[in-house]
């Protein structure tokens, strides 16, 4: 196993096993066909052909594209198809910084292969060599990823809020950290990836900060997501990451862009170039 087999696993999907989905005329996802069928059901609301799902013309705006789109998905709820559903309203829009066409459930992004995003936060302390990492447990309860390791904090982005924003609202809920602590974390970038999940195509952002915390500070998870912290030195994160498939799939890769981008690989390591490409689409 190694690194590339972290990268690997952020990019298994066939394109020819999905279909386009359309809003206005522009494509915004990737929509499996045995799904698309089911939307057939409903030509209210879904235009379905040969090679691509069009929301219907006549569902023009923001409020009737919703809700129109919820009904159904309610439907599919009710009958157990979207498993995991939050009452979580998410985005899907042409990109983060467009305005959103519609609003939909969370759980339900992935069978649309929407663009969606998340926040995700490297908290360290110590530099260089005797530099260390926070990592989460997740709890084994959790609906996707139980038991697997993650970073200290880490969130999806839902409507109306700023990343920050939602970064500290994560923070406070994930790590029991203060507003204040949580305002220093700086912005480090971004990993991305499309690849198949048992909950569907994610088709994903995730924007990374690093935080340098006090030497004093530990985390208390306040809602229950996660089960234990730990704090490890760099070497021991890099090699877990190397051996195993212990991490939490996307947090492998924020984990990966942050000894990239911190030195602990070297451009000199066999696939160094494959692994930095790799780390975005």
């Amino acid at each position: 196993m190694s690194l590339i087999d972290r990268i690997e696993e952020c990019r298994r999907w066939r394109r020819p096993g999905y279909w386009a989905f359309i809003i206005a005329d522009k494509a915004l996802g990737w929509v499996a066909q045995g799904f698309a069928q089911r939307l057939a059901e409903f030509p209210k609301v879904f235009q379905v052909g040969p090679g691509r799902v069009e929301l219907a013309g006549d569902l023009k705006d923001y409020a009737s594209r919703s809700a129109a789109v919820a009904e159904v998905l309610g439907r599919f709820n009710d009958e157990g198809l979207i498993k995991g559903w939050r009452n979580e309203p998410y985005p899907v829009g042409l990109d983060f910084y467009s305005p959103p066409l519609l609003q939909m459930e969370r759980a339900a992004v992935p069978l649309f292969g929407v663009r969606a995003y998340g926040v995700h936060l490297n908290g360290f302390t110590g530099q260089g060599r005797d530099l260390k990492l926070w990592v989460a447990k997740r709890s084994r309860t959790k609906q996707t990823a139980p038991g697997k390791l993650d970073h200290l904090v880490a969130g999806g982005q839902p409507l109306g809020l700023s990343l920050v924003d939602n970064l500290v609202k994560e923070c406070a809920e994930e790590a029991g950290m203060s507003a204040a602590l949580a305002r220093t974390s700086r912005p480090a970038g971004f990993v991305s990836y499309v690849t198949e999940r048992v909950e569907g195509l994610r088709n994903d952002i995730c924007f990374a900060f690093d935080i340098d915390l006090p030497a004093e500070f530990r985390p208390k998870n306040i809602d229950g997501e996660i089960e234990e912290f730990y704090l490890w030195p760099i070497e021991q994160v890099r090699e877990r990451l190397m051996a195993t498939d212990d991490f939490k799939f996307n947090v492998a890769l924020v984990n990966i862009d942050f000894l990239v981008r911190r030195g602990y690989l070297s451009p000199d390591e066999p696939g160094y170039v494959d692994i930095v490409e790799g780390l975005r689409l």
